[in-house]
Order: structure tokens, then C-alpha cells, then sequence
């Protein structure tokens, strides 16, 4: 009896084990990806296996290291115009070619990860920490687009990119970091060549099989790592920065205040405020102030200047913290800062209610003019009663 008492056990058991193989995988998928490693590599902004080109004034730097090398070619052509601001070369040395094998190793362990398919084009989207393959075979973000990744607070939320082939950003292209992402948590594995475009602003680490280009001005926050290929640079800024958490966003408050001639305070339909970046509307500005006591803005840190075009008798003023007597407003990190922009122009007209003058000669003229009317009038009534 204990025998076959024991065997009842035997198809919970099984059913508790199936449970467990269906469920673990899927536990294991929604683990947050780790870090690839990047070893001896971390020190390099700049790593190639043919040779480096630059042309123009480049700049070479960061915390985390702004070594520059090469293996097994040891070219660098145009070196005299590159400042190396912390770090040094290593071309055809040891060091350089540890760094390399590094890099296979990097570059494999991203090409390893299990993907989710997404299409080419990347400018315009909002992407969460995670793994995406371009269906094509190659990521593109188009000229004056931006990729934002956001982290969701998560400073240790990975990002990576997986391509067969290229990796190309256009003219005034960006690659936006949002909610504590951080450039040393995103990384490119590109299966043949990457172009960085004119004026593009980059993002992370590339890893590419063959070569990168990066045209006049673009800008990148991170290193460019070509395995076979060669580097090639223009009039560039890179940086190889430390791996820091992004400071928490500053949050500017917009306070639309508006005195009529009658004394009274409302919002006017045509209030229309700018909060501009080097002179440029932030998103979600110019703000329509209609119906609406004030806006609050969720910013990065850094200069904003607040300005209400359409009424030139208006004046700002600031609370808080963090105010840039030029007219501007440097928001630190977390700073809540309050502007306040009034109407000192007592004249303005509201309708149904005269202006406001506070003019004795303007009564005794309006005065005049009705008493000019009533006496026209009477004239007027007394010549008919004459004539008749």
C-alpha cells in the first residue's frame, strides 16, 4: 500500500517539472541583459586593424580613456592634427594587439544575444533597455532624426544593436540618452561598415567587422572599434567618457501671469510662451497659455532662455535657484526653478471694457463728444419742427 501510495505523488511531480521547464526560459528572458565586456578595449577610443586617416582638427578624450591604436597596420595619417587629450597611441605594439583580440571577443558576445527584429529605419522612436536586429540587415537613422533611448530610470539598462551589414546616421542625425541611460551601456555590432554623418551626434560603442567613417563634425560619446578594417575621421569629437549616471532632470515651471487694464489677472487667449535651447524651442515649446494657469517643463540640465514673443510689454522674472542674470536660466540637476512673465502694459484692451488711461483730459473729451451729439440732435429736431 505505501508503494502505490508514493506513486499518486508521482504525476504532480511531473506536472511541477514541466511547469519549471516552461517557465524558466521564460524568467530567463526577462532578466535584464547584461554588459558586454569590453576588457583591455576600454581604455581605446579609437581601435582599428588598418590603419587610422584623419582630416581636419579632431579631438580625442575622456576619463575612461583616450588611447588611440591600430593592429597590425600602424598608420595613422593626419596624426598632427588630432589632439589626444588622455590617452596615447599604440600602433603595431603588443598593446594594441591585446586590445584587438578583446574586441573579437566583444563583438561575438554581442552577436550572440538573442534579438528582438525590428525595421531599418531608427530615427523618430523611443527604444527601451534590450537586443534589436535590423530586418534588413541594416540600421539607419535619417537625416535630422533622432533615436531616444530610454533607460526608464534604470542606469544599468543595456541597449544593443545588431546589423549584417551597415550602420549609417545621416546629417544632423542624434542618438538621445533619456531616464539615466547611460553611452557605456549602449553598444553597435556592425557586420561590415559604419558612416556617422555630418554633424550627427553618436551614441555608444561600435563594433565593426570592417571599417568605420566618421564625416565632417560629427560628434560621439563613446569609441569607434573596427576589427579588419580601417578608422577614417573628420574634423571630429570623440569621447571615451567615464560611465557616470546621468543627473536627475530639472524641472522648469512656466507661470503665465497677465494683468488687464481692469486689474483683474487672467491668461490671454494670445499668450504664447518659448523655452529655447541655443536658440531653440525645447520640445513641447512654444506653449499655448490659453485656459492655463502656467506649464512645467522636465528638463536636462543646462541654459534655457524663456521668452514671450507676441507681447514685448511683458516682463520675466525667476524664483528658485540656478538664474543666469543674462537673461538666461542654468537649471542644475534636480533644480526646480519658477518663472513668472507678467504684463506691465495697463493700456492693453479687453473686450467690452474701455482702456484704462487715467487721463482726466480723456473723460472730459469723451464728455465733449457726446454733448456735441445731443446738441447736433436737438438742432436737427428743431430745423424739422421749423420747416413744418
Amino acid at each position: 500500500m505505501k508503494t502505490v501510495s508514493g506513486t499518486r505523488f508521482v504525476p504532480l511531480l511531473l506536472a511541477v517539472a514541466l511547469v519549471l521547464v516552461v517557465v524558466a526560459p521564460a524568467m530567463g528572458v526577462a532578466l535584464a541583459q547584461p554588459t558586454v565586456p569590453l576588457g583591455t578595449t576600454s581604455s581605446f577610443a579609437i581601435l582599428s586593424g588598418q590603419g587610422i586617416t584623419n582630416t581636419g582638427t579632431t579631438w580625442i578624450g575622456g576619463d575612461a580613456g583616450g588611447d588611440v591604436g591600430s593592429y597590425p597596420n600602424p598608420a595613422f595619417t593626419g596624426q598632427a592634427s588630432v589632439t589626444l587629450a588622455n590617452g596615447v597611441t599604440h600602433l603595431g605594439d603588443a598593446t594594441a594587439l591585446t586590445a584587438k583580440n578583446d574586441l573579437i571577443t566583444a563583438y561575438d558576445n554581442a552577436a550572440a544575444r538573442t534579438p528582438t527584429i525590428i525595421g531599418t529605419e531608427l530615427g523618430g522612436q523611443t527604444l527601451l533597455p534590450g537586443v534589436y536586429h535590423s530586418d534588413s540587415g541594416t540600421f539607419e537613422i535619417a537625416a535630422g532624426q533622432t533615436l531616444t533611448l530610454d533607460a526608464q530610470g534604470d542606469p544599468d539598462g543595456v541597449f544593443v544593436f545588431q546589423t549584417d551589414t551597415t550602420l549609417v546616421t545621416f546629417t544632423g542625425s542624434v542618438v538621445h540618452l533619456a531616464n539615466s541611460a547611460r553611452f557605456c551601456r549602449v553598444f553597435w555590432k556592425v557586420g561590415s561598415s559604419a558612416t556617422l554623418g555630418t554633424s550627427s551626434t553618436f551614441v555608444g560603442h561600435i563594433f565593426a567587422l570592417t571599417s568605420i567613417a566618421a564625416a565632417n563634425s560629427a560628434t560621439v560619446n563613446g569609441q569607434l572599434l573596427a576589427r579588419n578594417g580601417s578608422v577614417t575621421l573628420d574634423t571630429n569629437t570623440i569621447t571615451n567618457g567615464i560611465c557616470a549616471v546621468a543627473p536627475a532632470p530639472a524641472t522648469l515651471h512656466v507661470i503665465k501671469l497677465v494683468i488687464n487694464d481692469d486689474g483683474r489677472t487672467s491668461v490671454a487667449a494670445d499668450f504664447t510662451v518659448h523655452v529655447k535651447a541655443s536658440g531653440i524651442d525645447v520640445a513641447g515649446s512654444p506653449a499655448a497659455g490659453a485656459g492655463s494657469p502656467g506649464t512645467a517643463y522636465t528638463l536636462d540640465a543646462g541654459t534655457y532662455v524663456v521668452s514671450e514673443d507676441s507681447h514685448p510689454g511683458y516682463t520675466v522674472s525667476y524664483s528658485g535657484g540656478g538664474v543666469d542674470p543674462s537673461g538666461g536660466i542654468t537649471l542644475a540637476a534636480g533644480a526646480d526653478v519658477t518663472v513668472t512673465i507678467t504684463n506691465n502694459d495697463t493700456r492693453r484692451t479687453v473686450p467690452g471694457v474701455l482702456p484704462n488711461t487715467a487721463t482726466p483730459w480723456y473723460n472730459l473729451l469723451l464728455v465733449g463728444v457726446i454733448l456735441v451729439l445731443v446738441g447736433a440732435v436737438g438742432y436737427w429736431s428743431a430745423t424739422r419742427k421749423t420747416h413744418a
